[in-house]
């Protein structure tokens, strides 16, 4: 058997190391990838194709489409350019009214998302930074001042 010259031996050595980083980075990014909760619009939610994985979609709730008294609740949000159904069996949060900015944790089936949790805004002039610029990306934001006590 060769005698493998120093230079060599530590190049072996660094290889080595890249190798067994590169299978930790991987392992890493698939464990996670399971964990990660995706935000979307109304509009790009209709051109995604999901596989029943936990997402969530934020918008204004349009005025009128609030329904409670089905069972689920059902509404939908908007972005200004589409709109989603959302059906939700939980109670409300106190703050939800119609035509506010709200986020719904839950799955899309491709026509109806169901929610299982939603979020709505703290005071009236906050609203979700997703939400703000998605409306801001398509031309519908009106800037509001922050108020003082915002987080």
């Amino acid at each position: 058997m060769a005698k493998m010259s120093p230079k060599a031996r530590r190049g072996l050595g660094i290889l080595a190391v890249g190798a067994v980083l590169a299978v930790a980075v991987g392992l890493t990014l698939s464990a996670l990838e399971d964990t990660v909760v995706y935000f979307y619009d109304p509009s790009t939610l209709a051109d995604k194709p999901l596989d029943d994985r936990l997402i969530r979609v934020g918008g204004l709730v349009v005025e009128g489409s609030v329904s409670t008294q089905t069972t689920p609740i059902q509404f939908s949000l908007s972005d200004g350019a589409a709109e989603v159904k959302v059906v939700y069996s939980g109670i409300l949060p106190d703050l939800f009214r119609e035509g506010q900015g709200i986020i719904a944790e839950g799955r899309f089936d491709g026509q109806v998302f169901t929610a299982e949790t939603v979020l709505a805004k703290h005071d009236e002039t906050y609203m979700p930074k997703e939400i703000a610029d998605s409306l801001k990306d398509k031309g519908l934001w009106k800037d509001q001042p922050q108020s003082d006590n915002a987080y």
